[in-house]
């Protein structure tokens, strides 16, 4: 079982940078891809970024583009989330999720919220205006 564990948010004035955290609890931490989805309030829930460890491809959707950076560090098996520029429509809950896609062809990104396999319990980002 894959777990996740997100961290970093809170709350952050209007142009100020967060910077999340997805640890991933798996020895095949390569075989994965990671996506960030948000939630804001009385808003669905939106795709924002997914990064393919295995393929390496990167997507940001445009209401982030520009803005938010993925990254990686391998040996701590985390995936990061630096957000810049934030302002009062990012705030939300964010989770980050995973799927194995060790077997499944390429493109991996954007990572479609009912495929992904593993979730975290998510994570509060506030941006105050």
């Amino acid at each position: 079982q894959v777990q996740l564990v997100e961290s970093g948010g809170g709350l952050v004035q209007t142009g100020g940078s967060t910077r999340l955290s997805c640890e991933v609890s798996s020895s095949r931490f390569h075989h994965h891809v990671i996506g960030w989805f948000r939630q804001g309030p009385g808003q669905e829930q939106e795709g924002i970024s997914c990064m393919s460890i295995l393929g390496g491809d990167i997507f940001y959707a445009d209401s982030v583009k520009g803005r938010f950076t993925i990254s990686r560090d391998n040996a701590k098996n985390t995936v990061f989330l630096q957000m810049n520029k934030l302002t009062p429509e990012d705030t939300g809950d964010y989770y980050c999720a995973a799927r194995n896609v060790f077997y499944v062809p390429g493109p991996h990104c954007p990572a479609r919220r009912h495929e992904m396999e593993y979730w975290g319990k998510g994570i509060q980002v506030t941006v105050s205006s």
